[in-house]
């Protein structure tokens, strides 16, 4: 095998992008479809994708929320609907015009999002207040046709994804229910994922199309662009309206309900490569990785290989019990070196290193990934494994959330804005509330309003653009 075709081979700093697309192939979590726009998920990947869904499963559940599916394809009556959504996911939709050879009539879309057709079910379902309040969640792909600038996990044609329809009888409940869903996102992906977030609410322009409001949780990347973690909006009656989501209340008078949606994809895991990484590969959060722990055994020939393994087996079940995930790397014909630096690339948390004079001194050496530091344990103190990866969970978020201040400034100045702009960041600017505003900063820096956090609504300052009095100070970044 060629040095080419192992490692990284190019560093994080040099060419952010080619890293992160090597990072993504060699440590095997995905590769590219033979289609455009399209990647497979290997099962590195989509262990790790299965673990954020069970971990937000339970979370649902105990907000009362249980989960659903619905089919891929959208009439295009049903599209047009809610004209101004419509309108917004239209250049993106994929078509389908024939079933086999013949015309389908009314084209299908392949789904862009699932709010048209989920309330052309609700309505059906929801007759009185007794069927509310209604919440499903469906885990599903969706297909937006990404031409450009496609990027394995952030930005692919097809992608995995949850996304959260709600009905309520009052408004008061479905705006609490958007924020009971910013909260659990904002939650897993520090907890899980060891990702800080803010939250906030999107400016007018940016919201989802068809929202009343839409509220977001923005982070961070380390080459300073921003990444939208996941959003969860309220629809109001927008929907419910058109599609005649309506229930009848005690005194059998009838209503229009208020309505919720929300989602977080397969970008989450990109984030979390993104955030993370460094120039041996991939580094992953102890609560999400595959294996947690892997064990390389060291031995001669067969010198010592009986006594190695049969420790290792100790180890491996005594590690096993405690629920931890274990892999015993025992292939044949591979140095010592070649595995670290091929579980190094492979961001598993722990590898416990342990060959014969290990035994001798009835102890194993522990090498942590995110920091490279090596430690010897005695064989009493197996059980300290379950502490030092919770402690590497803690100060994985510890320094990405040194590394997110590291790259949020306070803006004020517009020429420093644009001085500024190229090196990326997070830009905490006074903003007058103006499209006009909004939309020149765009066009002359790149940078878009990406998030105004709760608390940053009201203010005395002066808008980094026009200078007039500022309405609140969002935060301002290119993204991807």
């Amino acid at each position: 095998m060629g040095k080419e075709d192992v490692g990284i081979t190019i560093s994080k700093n040099d060419d952010f992008s080619e890293w992160y697309t090597q990072v993504v192939l060699k440590a095997k979590l995905a590769d590219y479809a033979p289609i455009k726009g399209l990647i497979v998920l290997r099962p590195d990947g989509y262990s790790i994708w299965e673990s954020l869904r069970n971990t937000f499963d339970k979370k649902f559940a105990k907000n009362g929320i249980r989960n659903g599916f619905l089919p891929i394809l959208i009439p295009e009556s049903l599209l047009g609907k809610e004209q101004k959504h419509f309108a917004g996911f239209n250049p993106e939709v994929f078509w389908v015009t024939h079933s086999g050879t013949n015309e389908v009539g009314d084209r299908l879309a392949l789904r862009p999002t699932s709010e048209t057709l989920a309330y052309t079910l609700y309505s059906k379902w929801i007759q009185s207040w007794r069927d509310l309040p209604l919440k499903i969640n469906f885990w599903n792909t969706a297909l937006r046709a990404e031409i450009k600038a496609t990027k394995p996990f952030l930005r692919t044609s097809e992608f995995l994804w949850q996304e959260g329809h709600t009905v309520h009888i009052t408004q008061k409940e479905a705006e609490e229910e958007v924020m009971k869903i910013l909260d659990i996102y904002e939650k897993t992906v520090e907890e899980e994922l060891a990702i800080p977030v803010i939250t906030g609410k999107k400016s007018e322009k940016e919201k989802f199309v068809g929202a009343v409001y839409t509220t977001t949780m923005e982070s961070i990347m380390p080459d300073g662009k921003a990444l939208q973690m996941g959003t969860s909006h309220f629809l109001g009656q927008n929907f419910s309206k058109p599609f005649e989501v309506k229930f009848a209340d005690k005194d059998n008078v009838e209503h229009f309900a208020w309505q919720t949606s929300w989602g977080v994809s397969w970008r989450l895991i990109g984030a979390m490569i993104m955030t993370h990484g460094d120039d041996r590969g991939l580094v992953l959060p102890p609560k999400v990785a595959p294996i947690q722990v892997v064990i390389v055994p060291i031995y001669r020939n067969d010198e010592g290989k009986d006594i190695v393994l049969s420790k290792v087996e100790e180890i491996r079940n005594e590690l096993e019990s405690k629920e931890i995930r274990v892999y015993v790397d025992n292939r044949e014909g591979l140095s010592p070196g070649y595995k670290f630096n091929d579980w190094e690339l492979k961001g598993i948390p722990l590898r416990i290193e342990i060959g014969p004079k290990d035994i001798e001194k009835q102890s194993i050496v522990v090498a942590k990934r995110y920091n490279l530091e090596k430690v010897s344990l005695s064989f009493t103190e197996i059980d300290k494994i379950s502490i030092i990866l919770d402690e590497i969970q803690i100060e994985m978020l510890r320094k990405a959330k040194e590394q997110a201040e590291n790259n949020t400034l306070n803006i004020s100045d517009y020429s420093e804005f644009k001085a500024k702009i190229e090196k990326g960041g997070f830009f905490n600017s006074p903003w007058c509330g103006k499209l006009e505003c909004e939309e020149r900063i765009k066009e002359e820096t790149g940078a878009e309003i990406r998030v105004i956090p709760f608390g940053n609504e009201n203010t005395n300052k002066k808008c980094v653009y026009c200078q007039k009095q500022s309405v609140s100070v969002p935060i301002f970044a290119r993204g991807y």
